[in-house]
Order: C-alpha cells, then structure tokens, then sequence
C-alpha cells in the first residue's frame, strides 16, 4: 500500500440494489481501525469530501495487512449518484466484494 488509504471495504449489504450498508476498516492514523459498519449516505460524504476508499480484505493472520483491490468511486449517471469500482456504472456495484 504505497499511497495512503483512508478506508478499506470488505463487505456490503444491497437492498434493492442500492448498497445500505458496509463493513469497513478506516485509517486511524498509522494504523487501521478494527471492523466498523458504515451508511451509504456517510461512505458517500467521506469519498466526495476526498478520501480514498479501496474494495479488499484484512489477511488472516497478519493484523493490519491488506489484500488491496479496486478503488471505490462516487459515479453519476442520469442525476443519480452511484458507489462503483469502474467507470459508466448505472447502480451500485463493487466488483469482488462479497455479500454480508
């Protein structure tokens, strides 16, 4: 993780294919938080407000080590705002981010 990351997802719960919720590690300071659950409506704040969230999970075993995926976006399209992982999304959609 060579640039600095605020947050890390590791998991997301849809409804009616909005996410609602996600389960995150946030950076506090020189290290990261244990596992904390975020609103959509306060993941959105914290990435438009510039902090840079990436999808990935802790490695087992190895305390605040990461597998570091995509980074998570705000997109817009049609007037609505969507969480996405790539470019053009038409809904949520973090790819590789299982369910919880």
């Amino acid at each position: 993780m060579a640039e600095k990351i605020d947050g890390i997802i590791e998991a997301v719960r849809f409804k009616n294919g909005q996410i609602v919720l996600a389960r995150v590690y946030e950076r506090r300071g020189a290290s990261f938080s244990d596992c904390i659950l975020i609103e959509r409506k306060d993941l959105l704040e914290r990435i438009k407000s510039g902090k840079k969230f990436v999808t990935g999970s802790r490695k087992e075993f190895w305390g605040g080590t990461f597998e570091v995926g995509k980074p998570v976006r705000v997109v817009t399209h049609d007037g609505k705002e969507f969480l996405s992982t790539r470019e053009g999304a038409e809904r949520d959609e973090l790819e590789n981010v299982p369910v919880f």
